[in-house]
């Protein structure tokens, strides 16, 4: 498949403006002229697909009626909450999952419950939610209390990180006041009663903006809530702000600025997932909602210091959420401990009847399950091999213009500031993995199966570009806020030069992947990685699950942060 930037400058030294980018020959003159042979020459040299000139002629007639079909389909202005036919699914024939739903175990009383009401409600800003539900069921805090710290703390730190969107008093404060009247009944929801949380905006929530963090969206309304939000609402949680994300999921950066990291303000929080992991960080919420496609519920969790919880594809209903790829997106919760992601995913799981590629599988939690019998696997070369990046090789520093050295200098810059973020992180790998042996786990060594992983994710480009295919035609791309060479208007614009035949391939490439991977996991029932090695891309791709965890604080020597993720 054709390098994006090597694309680009093709089309461009073609002579062909951005008037033709919606679709590879289609939309010349907005659609309207007849493909050429000409054009068709142009289009097979970007492709890579040699026609010989006598073959072209014989393709005008089909080519033009596909270029009308085309339009019909524009015409139906198809909404991005509109999934496409083809559903993806990662339960491969031996795959074998629970069905049958067990009670809940979750671990005893905390000692937070024990100790009794702070004078100052604040000092349990950070518990976990299993700490904050204790306070709750005992009626030691109300709802209502617990509501109002938080959003007083949103409003206070929301001029340092920039990680609410908007924020949902009214309602909050209604729901709190519901849940503390049902507690007062004996109508105890669960441990989600009364705890407050922020939902990536992303969601759809009734009466307020989803804005998806994008500029030309700040006004955008939906008329009812997502499903994920229902089911919160069911177990008596309170929403008390949607958070940010990077525009249409991509990184930290919003229309209103920058998220940050509450534990260094110079630097951004990740994404795209930014506002829920910072506010849970930041102890502004009990719990938070995010949203992985490729990365973001990992990156940001990774930054801020959070627990976040990618679930199996397919486990939680995407209902009512922005579409950027439907064949990745997860939905998930980003929480302070591990077992605070086991109480949300337990409420927000399961078919909803309208996601058709969410599976009738249980998620049975037992707080009291021994680690140790599972059988765990580690990246060993992921933590220990020491950060390879060949040169690319080129001429003598003597034969280069002074803009070819400064460009390749420019190159060993990077590769340096690479190299010292790499082996700045490898410390703390390395001491993950120490504590977990001195746990009692038994680690052994393994490795991914090697596929071309990178090759497989034009799938993602492919699809998001297809889910803002008007936003690309209509050229309100440009009022999105970052506009660069690895951003999303750009990525759309280049994902409709992908091939339909080259899509197929790829997804064929990916089962094959996808067979390897769980034949990989035959041996283990845990595999222990550094978040971005290349577990991140292979399994949001295959469809598996990812659990993120804290494994050290950096401090002021950390080196600056790489670009985030997608989605």
């Amino acid at each position: 498949m054709v390098d994006r930037r090597r694309f680009l400058a093709t089309f461009s030294g073609m002579g062909f403006g951005p008037t033709l980018l919606p679709g590879v020959l289609w939309a010349l003159a907005d659609g309207k002229a007849e493909i050429t042979e000409a054009m068709i020459e142009q289009a097979a040299a970007i492709a890579d697909v040699p026609i010989p000139a006598e073959y072209r002629k014989t393709m005008l007639e089909s080519l033009n009626d596909h270029a009308k079909n085309f339009q019909e389909i524009y015409k139906l202005r198809i909404p991005n909450s509109v999934a496409p036919a083809l559903v993806f699914d990662p339960v491969l024939p031996s795959t074998k999952f629970e069905t049958q739903k067990r009670p809940m175990k979750i671990s005893s009383a905390p000692s937070i419950a024990a100790r009794g009401v702070p004078e100052n409600l604040e000092d349990v800003c950070f518990g976990s939610a299993r700490e904050l539900a204790e306070l709750v069921r005992t009626k030691k805090v109300s709802s209502v209390a617990l509501t109002q710290m938080y959003l007083q703390r949103l409003k206070r730190y929301d001029p340092l990180l920039h990680f609410v969107i908007t924020l949902t008093e009214e309602r909050a404060l209604t729901k709190a006041r519901e849940a503390d009247r049902d507690l007062a009944a004996g109508k105890y929801r669960g441990p989600l009663h009364g705890l407050p949380w922020g939902a990536k905006d992303l969601l759809a929530v009734a009466g307020y903006r989803t804005t998806w963090g994008a500029g030309g969206f700040e006004e955008q309304k939906f008329d009812e809530n997502a499903t994920v939000v229902k089911r919160l609402d069911a177990a008596g949680a309170v929403l008390v702000a949607k958070l940010s994300l990077g525009a249409l999921a991509m990184d930290d950066r919003w229309f209103g600025g920058k998220t940050r990291n509450p534990w260094n303000p110079a630097q951004g929080s990740s994404g795209s997932s930014a506002g829920s992991a910072s506010a849970v960080a930041a102890g502004c919420v009990a719990f938070a909602i995010g949203s992985e496609t490729l990365g973001s519920i990992s990156s940001p969790s990774t930054r801020c210091g959070c627990t976040g919880l990618r679930p199996t594809f397919g486990l939680v209903p995407r209902t009512g959420a922005m579409a950027l790829s439907w064949s990745m997106d997860k939905l998930g919760p980003i929480c302070r401990s591990v077992e605070d992601t086991a109480l949300v995913l337990d409420a927000i799981h399961g078919p909803d009847g309208k996601d058709r590629a969410v599976k009738r599988a249980a998620f049975n939690w037992n707080a009291e399950f021994d680690a140790k019998k599972l059988r765990v696997g580690y990246l060993k070369d992921d933590f220990e091999k020491p950060f390879e990046q060949a040169e690319e090789p080129g001429k003598p520093d003597a034969e280069l213009s002074p803009d070819e050295k400064k460009k390749r200098d420019e190159q060993k810059a990077r590769r340096e500031e690479r190299r010292v973020q790499v082996e700045y992180d490898r410390k703390f790998q390395r001491a993950a993995i120490a504590k977990l042996q001195a746990m009692g786990v038994k680690l052994e060594p393994m490795a991914l199966p090697k596929f071309p992983y990178d090759a497989m994710v034009p799938l993602l480009d492919a699809e998001a570009a297809a889910a803002f295919d008007e936003l690309t035609r209509t050229g309100r791309d440009k009022l999105l806020t970052e506009q660069g060479p690895d951003d999303w208007p750009t990525t759309f614009r280049a994902a409709r030069f992908i091939p339909a035949v080259e899509y197929i391939q790829a997804n064929r490439a990916r089962t094959l992947a996808m067979e390897a991977v769980s034949k990989a996991f035959e041996d283990f029932d845990v595999i222990v990685a550094p978040t971005n090695s290349q577990q991140l891309l292979v399994t949001n791709l295959t469809g598996q699950p990812a659990l993120i965890l804290p494994n050290g604080f950096r401090g002021e020597d950390a080196p600056p942060a790489t670009k985030n993720e997608k989605g």
